[in-house]
């Protein structure tokens, strides 16, 4: 007896999301019906003309929006920017390159700088750990390790 396999479908908000377009500017049909995993894989395999012209020219989502400028998604909110945003539109602000921007940027190069930092830290620390349970194990093999038993001494070439 064999099982059908059933297919695995998504909401168009999913969909959007993992091919990296504005729900919005999908066409329609594309916003109706759900998307099935192969569909997906056919879209981002072959794409369509609706969608080559969304990635390059948008309107793209907040996430895209923010990559395109180098900020985090909140660093968007904070500079006034809540709405998605075209290429034409993304190019203009870093032409511009206002205040908010400028500091959004900074901030964000902070951030990814003490990413490096704290994952080169814990890259050391786990070495470690891995270095000194390596050394424990070792010792664990080789038995309980016993002092050498002293040697008699002779002085003075007098023995007894």
């Amino acid at each position: 007896m064999t099982s059908q396999k059933s297919t695995q479908s998504m909401k168009p908000a999913t969909a959007a999301k993992k091919l990296g377009v504005y729900l919005e500017a999908t066409p329609e049909e594309f916003r109706e019906g759900e998307v099935t995993r192969d569909e997906l894989n056919a879209l981002q395999a072959d794409p369509p003309e609706w969608l080559r012209d969304l990635r390059r020219n948008g309107p793209h989502p907040r996430p895209v929006v923010a990559n395109k400028l180098g900020v985090s998604i909140a660093g968007l909110a904070r500079g006034g920017i809540t709405e998605a945003l075209t290429t034409e539109q993304i190019e203009a602000l870093k032409a511009d390159e206002p205040e908010w921007l400028r500091t959004e940027r900074t901030i964000q190069a902070e951030v990814r700088r003490e990413a490096v930092r704290v994952k080169e830290k814990h890259a050391k620390e786990k070495k470690a750990e891995e270095r000194k349970q390596a050394e424990a194990q070792a010792q664990a093999h080789a038995g309980p390790t016993r002092r050498p038993t002293p040697t008699r001494r002779t002085f003075g070439g007098r023995g007894r």
